[in-house]
């Protein structure tokens, strides 16, 4: 069994591999040397994805090599259960890849370290608005050194939401149908496109609630854990297509079906509207 290892320590690494993939992210970019290709309709990959997932791998190994990987660009290489067995770092290399091929500001390199299903360690990290969330499993979140907290906002009339679009567009009348009864309700929403710094903006106050379909675990792991120590609470609506069973499978925190973060007192509001 592995010996547990001091979250602290776990989040040093991750802050180290971010910015190291903050550094290739922002380079490229200011060289206009990202080249761009396609994994479906819709979905990107660039040039910086997979050059920023191989450093934030490669630091990551240099310090904890017999520690498991589980990252947008090189796949699920494991079965969906086994990522519940001891260490598993979950690395997004650059959320936001469509903003950050239209040289757009909302964009994150989000890492988080899970221990048997239970991330306890993540940064996200928005290289062009300089900012770094971070967390640890009961240390609380911060930005940039400073506490962090998310609103005490109680009613859906009062909420700022956002939320995000799948790729795969199967259950766009659903979705359609879910927002306008946000929209009819909320104070605003807004769609900003990267699931990692949302999570973030609920955890330091920008936003009061967030929903989204058809994610990954690498979208969300270290941006659920910054909002959960800010204060802010995860729950999944409910099921209306098959498309939105995606990690039905992944333990723990790495399920992350239909997600919903909001702070408690906004939680059940928030719930029965997008529900219906």
């Amino acid at each position: 069994m592995q010996q547990p290892i001091p979250p602290a320590l776990l989040l040093k690494v991750a802050q180290e591999a971010a910015s190291k993939a903050s550094v290739i992210a922002r380079n490229q970019r200011e060289a206009l040397s990202v080249s761009v290709s396609f994994k479906g309709d819709r979905n990107l990959v660039t040039t910086a994805d997979i050059a920023a997932e191989k450093v934030i791998i490669e630091t990551i190994k240099q310090h904890f090599p017999d520690h498991t990987i589980l990252a947008e660009e090189s796949g699920k290489t494991l079965a969906p259960e086994r990522y519940g067995e001891g260490y598993v770092w979950v690395i997004d290399p650059i959320d936001g890849t469509t903003n950050y091929a239209h040289g757009h500001y909302h964009v994150g390199i989000s890492i988080g370290c899970a221990l048997n299903g239970e991330v306890v360690a993540g940064v996200v990290v928005a290289p062009f608005l300089n900012e770094t969330f971070t967390a640890t499993k009961g240390g609380g979140a911060f930005l940039n050194g400073s506490p962090i907290k998310c609103t005490n906002t109680a009613t859906v009339e009062d909420a700022l939401l956002v939320t995000g679009f799948p790729y795969n567009r199967i259950n766009v009348h659903n979705i359609c149908a879910r927002i306008e009864r946000a929209v009819r309700r909320c104070r605003d929403l807004r769609r900003l496109g990267a699931a990692s710094l949302d999570l973030c903006w609920i955890a330091c106050g920008r936003i009061d609630g967030y929903f989204e379909e058809t994610l990954n675990p690498w979208d969300c792991a270290a941006g659920c854990l910054i909002a959960k120590e800010a204060g802010a609470v995860i729950a999944h609506y409910d099921y209306d297509c098959d498309s939105q069973k995606l990690t039905v499978d992944f333990p723990g925190d790495l399920f992350v079906d239909n997600l919903v973060c909001a702070p408690p007192t906004l939680m059940p509001d928030l719930l029965a509207t997008l529900n219906g």
